[in-house]
Protein backbone atom coordinates (compact mmCIF):
# COMPACT_ATOMS: atom_id res chain seq x y z
CA UNK A 1 0.00 0.00 0.00
CA UNK A 2 1.39 3.49 -0.92
CA UNK A 3 2.40 5.56 1.98
CA UNK A 4 0.11 8.69 -0.06
CA UNK A 5 -2.86 6.63 0.55
CA UNK A 6 -5.76 8.97 2.41
CA UNK A 7 -6.81 7.48 5.76
CA UNK A 8 -10.20 6.07 5.40
CA UNK A 9 -11.72 6.28 9.21
CA UNK A 10 -15.30 4.13 7.45
CA UNK A 11 -12.89 1.50 6.27
CA UNK A 12 -13.48 -1.85 7.29
CA UNK A 13 -9.64 -2.29 8.80
CA UNK A 14 -9.91 1.40 9.91
CA UNK A 15 -13.10 0.71 11.78
CA UNK A 16 -11.17 -2.08 13.66
CA UNK A 17 -7.86 -0.39 15.22
CA UNK A 18 -7.90 -0.31 18.58
CA UNK A 19 -9.83 -3.65 19.16
CA UNK A 20 -7.89 -6.29 21.53
CA UNK A 21 -6.13 -3.59 23.42
CA UNK A 22 -7.87 -4.24 26.26
CA UNK A 23 -8.55 -8.00 26.64
CA UNK A 24 -8.02 -9.99 29.58
CA UNK A 25 -4.90 -11.86 28.13
CA UNK A 26 -2.90 -8.93 27.37
CA UNK A 27 -1.34 -8.88 31.01
CA UNK A 28 -0.17 -6.18 33.06
CA UNK A 29 1.77 -4.44 30.57
CA UNK A 30 -1.40 -4.30 28.23
CA UNK A 31 -2.65 -0.68 27.59
CA UNK A 32 -4.90 -1.23 29.79
CA UNK A 33 -1.82 -1.22 32.60
CA UNK A 34 -0.28 1.92 30.64
CA UNK A 35 -4.17 3.88 30.78
CA UNK A 36 -4.26 3.41 33.97
CA UNK A 37 -0.82 4.86 34.81
CA UNK A 38 -1.71 7.40 32.55
CA UNK A 39 -4.82 8.34 34.24
CA UNK A 40 -2.95 8.43 37.90
CA UNK A 41 -0.51 10.54 36.38
CA UNK A 42 -3.21 13.01 35.57
CA UNK A 43 -5.27 12.69 38.42
CA UNK A 44 -1.82 13.37 40.72
CA UNK A 45 -1.25 16.47 39.02
CA UNK A 46 -4.11 18.25 39.41
CA UNK A 47 -4.10 17.04 43.04
CA UNK A 48 -0.78 18.99 42.83
CA UNK A 49 -2.54 21.72 41.57
CA UNK A 50 -4.76 21.90 44.80
CA UNK A 51 -2.30 21.44 47.50
CA UNK A 52 0.06 24.66 45.62
CA UNK A 53 -3.24 26.74 45.48
CA UNK A 54 -4.03 25.89 49.78
CA UNK A 55 0.04 26.36 50.23
CA UNK A 56 -0.30 29.90 49.00
CA UNK A 57 -3.75 30.49 50.99
CA UNK A 58 -2.05 29.35 54.39
CA UNK A 59 0.77 31.63 53.44
CA UNK A 60 -0.97 34.61 53.03
CA UNK A 61 -3.12 34.38 55.76
CA UNK A 62 -0.45 34.34 58.56
CA UNK A 63 1.21 37.20 56.41
CA UNK A 64 -2.06 39.10 56.53
CA UNK A 65 -2.63 37.79 60.69
CA UNK A 66 1.18 39.08 60.80
CA UNK A 67 1.05 42.31 59.77
CA UNK A 68 -2.57 43.22 61.45
CA UNK A 69 -1.32 42.81 65.18
CA UNK A 70 2.04 44.81 64.39
CA UNK A 71 2.14 48.10 65.27
CA UNK A 72 -1.49 50.16 64.98
CA UNK A 73 -2.69 48.82 61.26
CA UNK A 74 -6.43 49.29 61.00
CA UNK A 75 -8.86 46.13 61.54
CA UNK A 76 -10.15 45.90 57.98
CA UNK A 77 -6.68 43.99 56.92
CA UNK A 78 -7.93 40.52 58.50
CA UNK A 79 -11.25 41.34 56.52
CA UNK A 80 -8.64 41.84 53.10
CA UNK A 81 -7.09 38.57 54.07
CA UNK A 82 -10.48 36.70 54.35
CA UNK A 83 -11.25 37.84 50.94
CA UNK A 84 -8.23 36.69 49.42
CA UNK A 85 -8.61 33.54 51.18
CA UNK A 86 -12.37 33.47 49.40
CA UNK A 87 -10.67 33.79 45.68
CA UNK A 88 -7.90 30.90 46.62
CA UNK A 89 -10.84 28.94 47.44
CA UNK A 90 -12.91 29.58 44.26
CA UNK A 91 -9.61 29.02 42.39
CA UNK A 92 -9.52 25.19 44.03
CA UNK A 93 -12.98 24.37 43.72
CA UNK A 94 -12.77 25.44 39.94
CA UNK A 95 -9.40 23.11 40.10
CA UNK A 96 -10.88 20.37 42.25
CA UNK A 97 -14.15 20.28 39.53
CA UNK A 98 -10.93 19.06 37.32
CA UNK A 99 -9.29 16.70 39.88
CA UNK A 100 -12.89 14.67 40.25
CA UNK A 101 -12.30 13.83 36.57
CA UNK A 102 -9.47 11.96 36.61
CA UNK A 103 -10.15 10.62 39.72
CA UNK A 104 -13.31 9.24 38.86
CA UNK A 105 -11.94 7.30 35.89
CA UNK A 106 -9.25 6.30 38.26
CA UNK A 107 -11.76 4.97 40.57
CA UNK A 108 -13.74 3.13 37.71
CA UNK A 109 -11.00 1.09 36.62
CA UNK A 110 -10.00 0.28 40.39
CA UNK A 111 -13.08 -1.17 40.98
CA UNK A 112 -13.87 -3.17 37.73
CA UNK A 113 -10.35 -4.43 36.19
CA UNK A 114 -8.02 -4.14 39.01
CA UNK A 115 -10.22 -5.35 41.92
CA UNK A 116 -11.98 -8.07 40.02
CA UNK A 117 -8.62 -9.07 38.57
CA UNK A 118 -7.34 -9.44 42.81
CA UNK A 119 -10.49 -11.34 43.67
CA UNK A 120 -12.63 -13.04 40.74
CA UNK A 121 -15.29 -14.19 43.10
CA UNK A 122 -17.30 -10.91 43.04
CA UNK A 123 -19.06 -9.38 40.70
CA UNK A 124 -17.89 -5.83 38.85
CA UNK A 125 -19.35 -3.08 40.07
CA UNK A 126 -20.47 -1.86 36.85
CA UNK A 127 -20.86 -4.14 34.14
CA UNK A 128 -21.17 -0.98 32.05
CA UNK A 129 -18.19 0.88 32.59
CA UNK A 130 -15.75 -0.05 29.38
CA UNK A 131 -18.85 2.07 27.61
CA UNK A 132 -18.97 4.71 30.45
CA UNK A 133 -15.10 4.69 30.02
CA UNK A 134 -15.25 5.15 26.61
CA UNK A 135 -17.94 8.00 26.17
CA UNK A 136 -15.99 9.58 28.75
CA UNK A 137 -12.99 9.74 26.52
CA UNK A 138 -14.99 10.56 23.49
CA UNK A 139 -16.78 13.44 25.71
CA UNK A 140 -15.47 14.20 28.92
CA UNK A 141 -18.16 15.94 31.66
CA UNK A 142 -17.55 17.66 34.54
CA UNK A 143 -19.08 14.87 36.90
CA UNK A 144 -19.83 17.24 39.98
CA UNK A 145 -21.04 20.46 40.38
CA UNK A 146 -19.41 23.85 41.29
CA UNK A 147 -21.35 24.42 44.54
CA UNK A 148 -20.06 20.79 45.63
CA UNK A 149 -16.49 21.46 45.25
CA UNK A 150 -16.92 24.42 46.97
CA UNK A 151 -18.41 22.60 49.53
CA UNK A 152 -15.38 20.05 49.63
CA UNK A 153 -12.86 22.67 49.95
CA UNK A 154 -14.71 24.13 52.99
CA UNK A 155 -14.81 21.24 54.74
CA UNK A 156 -11.18 19.91 54.16
CA UNK A 157 -9.25 23.60 54.15
CA UNK A 158 -11.23 26.72 54.13
CA UNK A 159 -13.74 26.71 57.07
CA UNK A 160 -10.97 26.42 59.42
CA UNK A 161 -8.96 29.03 58.00
CA UNK A 162 -12.10 31.23 57.57
CA UNK A 163 -12.50 30.53 61.16
CA UNK A 164 -9.11 31.20 62.29
CA UNK A 165 -10.09 34.45 60.75
CA UNK A 166 -12.85 35.25 62.19
CA UNK A 167 -11.64 34.56 65.93
CA UNK A 168 -8.46 37.14 64.59
CA UNK A 169 -10.26 39.76 63.04
CA UNK A 170 -12.92 39.60 66.59
CA UNK A 171 -10.48 39.86 68.91
CA UNK A 172 -8.64 42.61 66.94
CA UNK A 173 -11.89 44.65 67.06
CA UNK A 174 -12.29 43.96 70.75
CA UNK A 175 -8.97 43.59 73.29
CA UNK A 176 -6.91 45.93 71.22
CA UNK A 177 -9.65 48.73 70.55
CA UNK A 178 -11.42 48.55 74.31
CA UNK A 179 -11.52 52.51 74.22
CA UNK A 180 -14.00 52.78 71.23
CA UNK A 181 -15.99 49.86 72.40
CA UNK A 182 -17.72 46.98 69.43
CA UNK A 183 -19.52 47.32 67.30
CA UNK A 184 -18.45 50.73 66.95
CA UNK A 185 -14.93 49.67 66.65
CA UNK A 186 -15.88 47.18 64.11
CA UNK A 187 -16.46 50.14 61.33
CA UNK A 188 -15.00 51.01 58.08
CA UNK A 189 -14.64 54.41 57.23
CA UNK A 190 -18.14 56.20 57.15
CA UNK A 191 -19.73 51.69 57.06
CA UNK A 192 -21.18 51.72 61.22
CA UNK A 193 -19.73 48.58 62.79
CA UNK A 194 -23.10 47.04 62.87
CA UNK A 195 -22.93 46.69 59.40
CA UNK A 196 -19.91 45.86 58.89
CA UNK A 197 -20.19 42.81 61.51
CA UNK A 198 -23.69 42.05 60.01
CA UNK A 199 -21.73 41.30 56.52
CA UNK A 200 -19.15 39.13 58.11
CA UNK A 201 -21.76 37.19 59.93
CA UNK A 202 -23.85 36.83 56.89
CA UNK A 203 -20.68 35.48 54.86
CA UNK A 204 -19.88 32.93 57.57
CA UNK A 205 -23.58 31.11 57.33
CA UNK A 206 -23.58 31.47 54.16
CA UNK A 207 -20.26 30.03 53.91
CA UNK A 208 -21.22 27.18 56.42
CA UNK A 209 -24.60 26.46 54.84
CA UNK A 210 -22.69 25.74 51.55
CA UNK A 211 -20.45 23.42 53.41
CA UNK A 212 -23.13 21.61 55.45
CA UNK A 213 -26.41 21.71 53.68
CA UNK A 214 -28.06 18.18 53.38
CA UNK A 215 -26.67 16.86 49.55
CA UNK A 216 -26.09 14.18 47.44
CA UNK A 217 -22.23 13.85 46.79
CA UNK A 218 -21.21 12.68 43.65
CA UNK A 219 -17.49 12.85 43.94
CA UNK A 220 -16.22 9.59 44.76
CA UNK A 221 -12.77 8.36 46.45
CA UNK A 222 -11.36 6.09 48.30
CA UNK A 223 -11.58 8.05 51.53
CA UNK A 224 -15.88 8.43 51.17
CA UNK A 225 -18.08 6.11 48.79
CA UNK A 226 -20.13 8.35 47.00
CA UNK A 227 -24.21 8.78 47.49
CA UNK A 228 -25.15 8.27 43.55
CA UNK A 229 -23.66 6.68 40.22
CA UNK A 230 -21.51 9.53 39.16
CA UNK A 231 -21.10 7.20 35.81
CA UNK A 232 -25.52 6.57 35.41
CA UNK A 233 -25.99 9.53 32.81
CA UNK A 234 -24.00 7.74 30.38
CA UNK A 235 -26.46 6.33 27.98
CA UNK A 236 -26.69 2.15 28.18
Amino acid sequence: MSDDTPFDPTGEVERHIGRGMFEEGMGPGSSMAHLYRGEVHRMKFWRERLDRTTNWAITIMAAILTWAFTGNNPHYIVLIGLAMITVFLVIEARRYRGYDLWRSRVRLMQENVFANALDASKDISDPHWRRELSEDYRQPKIKISFEEALAHRLRRVYLPLMAVLLVAWFIRITAFMQATGWPASAAIGAIPGVVVTGLVAAFFVAATVVACRPRTWKANGELRLTDVDVWGDTEQ
